[in-house]
């Protein structure tokens, strides 16, 4: 018998059975299939399906005098796990070649996304077809010049499928085909405001990407994820069964990123995740193989990290290894971070340490950074906070190099809808740096503004500018809009 025949008969049964009891059921105005299963939204729905539809738009422009970059120090390495050089921390900076008459720089960049998701009961859980598709317009340019990559990101231009997979199960899930990661990389972010060097110049993790996106994760999948109850999970999974930019190679003429050539090698990587989620703790460990199926495992990786809630308290550490023996190449990134709330003050103090070892020539270093935060009144608060890294070694030479931001930030909600960002801060340094056009070592100050809007109904916008001592300008607008 069909589930909402079922469901209906039911319902009628019970509300014909007393005249009181039909009474106190009230006006039953739909009964379907996505009520059955749970699922609300925009959703259409037959006798046996739930079709959920979701989706969103981004615009972004930018303009000024910003697409170079002034160096202002060094660190280990940045969020491509095979990477062998020292990654620069920089400032955005005027372009050091400008053409006569020309010197500015703008972007303009549109983003789609629709999502669809199709479930039906089935007896092992609900049973799901998603499929999302995702597109990129835009364009860039510098000094008049276009660049072929239209926002710098290495995304692709125009719609793509973005993911395309099924799905069944409640505790335990499987989950086949077109889509991101299961690997956890949560539990890595650092308390103070203006985090730390090494942290964001991974984009935002520790050691790996935190978005899911490093090229040897998710792609074509086969995944599983169960519930083990308690707080306690556990998910494995077979991920880049293509094999789509895994191997190391100078090469780059068929336009994938630097360093990596879709030959098929290290294609296959392992993850198994175990996380704890419970009350006022998280915490997980992730590992990875990388080269399953060519049956060479050259590189894998481990990723752990914990939080602990306790009252006006925080604390995070995390951890994460990398082991490339094709290139003799390892790597760790950790840090500890902690959090004390006492009234109306916030103060947040992180640390971290990334080490290099190339064949045994050792880069590394240390970051520390704190902040202070105070509420001044409903809806305006204060943030002062620094930020600082020392690069110790490179390449087995002692440098202690070391490069330091400070900022001042002020917040104040405007009206329930509106909310004014500013900052004033400066880049700070005693860093030796190639002596090449548009590459100094001079201090960098620099002021900010923003005036973000978010009537409801999932619109938001923001206009922001940005002010350096070094000439650099720039100018943002952004707005988007997203439905479900």
């Amino acid at each position: 018998m069909k589930l909402k025949s079922l469901i209906l008969g039911s319902v009628a049964a019970a509300g014909l059975s007393t005249a009181g009891f039909a009474a106190d059921l009230g006006v039953l105005t739909s009964l379907d299939v996505c009520d059955a299963l749970g699922l609300s939204g925009l959703t259409i729905s037959s006798d046996t399906n739930c079709l959920q539809i979701s989706g969103g738009a981004i615009y972004e422009f930018r303009f000024g005098d910003y697409r170079a970059t002034e160096d202002i120090g060094r660190i280990p390495f940045g969020n491509d796990p095979f990477a062998l050089g020292t990654v620069n921390v920089d400032s955005i900076a005027p372009n050091s070649d400008p053409v006569t008459g020309n010197r500015n720089d703008w972007q303009s960049r549109v983003q789609a996304w629709l999502k669809f998701v199709g479930t039906a009961d089935s007896d092992f859980g609900p049973a799901k077809a998603v499929v999302k598709l995702k597109g990129s317009d835009g364009y860039r340019f510098s000094n008049g010049n276009a660049a072929s990559d239209a926002w710098g990101d290495n995304n692709p231009e125009g719609f793509f499928i973005d993911e395309a997979y099924v799905s069944v199960g409640d505790t335990t899930v499987i989950m086949a085909g077109k889509k991101g990661s299961i690997a956890n990389f949560g539990d890595s972010e650092p308390f103070n405001y203006l985090k730390l060097f090494g942290y964001s110049k991974v984009d935002s993790g520790v050691g790996f990407d935190n978005d899911d996106t490093p090229a040897f994760l998710g792609g074509h999948v086969i995944q599983v994820v169960s519930d083990l109850g308690n707080g306690v999970s556990v998910a494995a999974g077979l991920e880049n069964i293509g094999g789509d930019m895994t191997a190391f190679a100078p090469a780059t003429a068929n336009n994938l990123p630097n360093g990596y050539a879709n030959n098929g090698q290290n294609a296959g990587t392992l993850v198994g995740v175990l996380s704890y989620a419970g009350e006022g703790v998280t915490a997980h460990v992730t590992g990875m193989a990388i080269g399953v199926l060519d049956g060479t495992v050259n590189a894998w990786g481990l990723h752990a990290g914990a939080t602990g809630t306790f009252d006006q308290f925080k604390v995070r550490a995390a951890g994460a290894y990398f082991n490339d023996s094709a290139q003799s190449l390892n790597k760790f990134h950790g840090l500890v971070s902690g959090q004390a709330t006492f009234d109306m003050f916030t103060l947040a103090l992180s640390g971290e340490y990334q080490r290099k070892d190339v064949a045994g020539a050792i880069t590394d270093g240390y970051g520390i950074g704190g902040s202070i935060g105070a509420t001044v009144t409903e809806g305006v608060s204060i943030n002062l906070g620094a930020r600082y890294f020392n690069l110790g070694n490179l390449n087995g030479v002692v440098t202690n190099e070391g490069t330091t931001q400070v900022s001042a930030q002020l917040v104040a909600a405007v009206t329930e809808t509106i909310k004014v960002t500013g900052e004033l801060g400066g880049y700070f340094n005693n860093v030796t740096l190639p002596n090449a056009p548009g590459v100094t070592t001079d201090s960098v100050y620099y002021g900010a503004a923003e005036l973000a809007w978010a009537p409801g109904g999932g619109f938001k916008s923001s206009i922001k500018g940005e002010v350096y001592s070094n000439s650099a300008y720039r100018f943002q607008f952004k707005a988007e809009k997203s439905f479900e």
